[in-house]
């Protein structure tokens, strides 16, 4: 039993690390990881909600499309390794205006729509994380009620 023991820790130690893209400092990833989380709330990251991610970043940060999925990937790593969101949010609150927070706010509530389903938790995880931003119930209301009518205004056009 104790060769046992002894072996899992030695293979523990041998993993090879993982390949990161991005720091953790960077606002891109907090971005992405915090846009993950609300995504990945429900239990299920289907096609969609991933190329609707992909449309958010790819366009909000210039990427490439390469450099797109390096970040969703290290957004999903970073996501799945934190504890909490404030090491995201705190990263976006140092380095960000109140304009571009409202903005990040925005980006979680198109996830949350992505799917056409608003579940409770998804709801939640964006008022924690407004709250962190400091950015306003009010203004976070508003932002809710914006994107819900785009998407509204996006499937009529689809199904026309």
């Amino acid at each position: 039993m104790f060769n046992a023991l002894k072996k899992f820790l030695a293979d523990l130690r041998s993993e090879p690390e993982t390949v990161r893209h991005f720091e953790a400092s960077d606002q891109r990833l907090a971005e992405a990881a915090l846009m993950f989380h609300v995504v990945a709330a429900d239990g299920v990251v289907d096609d969609g909600e991933r190329a609707h991610m992909e449309t958010i970043l790819s366009s909000h940060f210039d990427l490439s499309v390469e450099e797109t999925k390096l970040l969703i990937e290290d957004a999903h790593l970073a996501d799945m390794e934190a504890i909490d969101l404030y090491g995201f949010t705190s990263v976006l609150k140092q380095n960000l205006e109140e304009d571009e927070r409202v903005t990040i706010v925005e980006h979680m509530w198109e996830m949350v729509y992505a799917d056409g389903i608003v579940h409770e938790l998804e709801d939640n995880i964006v008022w924690r994380v407004a709250e962190l931003l400091g950015v306003s119930q009010r203004q976070r209301m508003i932002l809710k009620q914006r994107v819900r009518r785009r998407q509204e205004r996006e499937q009529q056009e689809e199904a026309t």
